[in-house]
């Protein structure tokens, strides 16, 4: 049978089988290190619907493999159970009907422990077909692999958010001590951007989302960076002047959002302290604020008299710069940010926080989605949303590029998204 995947790849990999399978082990290893303090109580709730339970993420980066590899390329494999198609499938409507992402939190059953026998049903099948599978399927693992990262992230924001309804504070780990915890924030610097026509969007050198290309032109005007992302000491003087109630700071969509929603503070915040995934802690001034929606963002940049940067002002700023840098997630443990160590040129710009751009997220000139199911990952969900760059605490290291392009609506916070400003010159 004809692969319903294999006819025009959504990114390219140079790896080769062996190394394909070390990292196929690797981060399938990472999703359980990060659920191996988690009860089965505590991997199957679900706290709103844009999140999903520990247990649906490790189940459906489970199904993505067992799908899109080992149905579509192994030619006698046979599901592992029937069901788990309907329970695991998130959005893509070509695999056909689905369980509803907001009712994902009442799959009591499968228990965790079944969807481990199932991950490792089919890690075992992966690993033993993978020397013999044509480079199409080497490709969707590789697809696999960074969506198994995506929801890596989601899975310890999710979490977060779910512990946080809890009125105990737990806490998934405890805290670590933190070198760069500073308590005093650096000055924030400009640092000039380059200005002209210019090149963005993936160059072809290893692998990509379809919505990083094609590369392109674009026109950049004169404009400065800030140094840093905007911190929580700074973000706290924005509250002190009433930033929440003046409504000429905000985009009307967004006013309409504080006054409904009763916002005064960024997610998780209760005075001088927030809730982290180590529990209640104190708010450290110097480490860059967190868990703010686009509206929140753009409100800042007008109340500082700057603005949010392009997402091409910051990705060719970004592009002379080592994207495996900066905190980001190696090993299972409390994700937070946490302040820079030093105060020299453009800091932080991958890890520690998502940075809200001014961008929609649309696609770029030229952008065709593949063909097939794998089509739906991205070119669907080009509408109403804005572009982050530069990932965060809890993204996997190894995962981000310059032009990597994530994405969420205005309102949404939940996730570790900060701001750093820009202005032109």
């Amino acid at each position: 049978m004809a692969s319903r995947t294999d006819a025009s790849p959504l990114a390219q990999t140079a790896h080769t089988p062996d190394l394909l399978a070390q990292r196929f082990a690797a981060t399938r290893r990472l999703s359980l290190d990060l659920v191996a303090t988690l009860s089965d109580a505590d991997a199957s709730a679900q706290s709103m619907p844009d999140a999903s339970p520990a247990k649906w993420h490790l189940a459906h980066t489970t199904w993505f493999f067992e799908t899109f590899i080992l149905r579509d390329h192994v030619a006698d494999y046979s599901a592992f159970d029937d069901r788990y198609a309907y329970l695991f499938n998130s959005y893509y409507e070509a695999e056909g009907p689905r369980h509803a992402r907001p009712q994902r939190g009442l799959l009591t059953r499968p228990s965790l422990d079944d969807i481990c026998i199932w991950r490792a049903h089919v890690d075992t099948a992966v690993q033993t077909a993978l020397p013999d599978l044509p480079p199409a399927a080497h490709i969707l693992i590789e697809l696999g692999i960074q969506h198994e990262q995506q929801h890596q992230e989601l899975l310890l924001t999710d979490l977060k958010h779910l512990f946080a309804q809890n009125p105990l504070g737990p806490a998934v780990w405890e805290k670590t001590a933190i070198a760069s915890e500073v308590t005093q924030f650096s000055a924030m610097k400009w640092i000039e951007g380059n200005a002209g026509v210019t090149q963005v969007g993936h160059d072809g050198d290893g692998f990509a989302f379809d919505c990083e290309g094609p590369r392109h032109d674009t026109l950049l005007p004169p404009h400065a960076l800030a140094s840093r992302p905007v911190s929580n000491g700074e973000w706290q003087q924005f509250i002190a002047d009433g930033g929440y109630h003046t409504p000429s700071l905000w985009l009307s969509d967004g006013w309409a959002w504080v006054q409904s929603e009763s916002i005064d503070a960024p997610a998780y915040w209760d005075g001088d302290r927030h809730f982290t995934l180590s529990g209640w802690q104190a708010i450290d001034p110097a480490a860059p604020v967190t868990h703010i929606s686009f509206f929140e963002a753009d409100a800042f940049a007008s109340w500082a008299g700057a603005r949010l940067p392009t997402e091409f002002e910051w990705e060719v700023a970004a592009a002379r710069l080592d994207p495996a840098s900066g905190q980001q997630l190696d090993v299972a443990g409390p994700a937070h940010p946490a302040a820079a160590v030093d105060d020299t040129g453009l800091q932080q710009m991958f890890g520690s926080v998502w940075e809200w751009t001014g961008s929609a997220y649309r696609p770029y000139p030229g952008f065709r989605a593949a063909p097939g199911a794998v089509g739906e990952y991205n070119g669907k969900f080009m509408s109403g949303q804005f572009v982050l760059r530069g990932g965060s605490c809890a993204t996997p290291r190894g995962h981000l590029r310059a032009s990597y392009r994530n994405f969420f609506y205005p309102h949404q916070r939940w996730q570790f998204t900060g701001v750093r400003l820009a202005k032109d010159l």
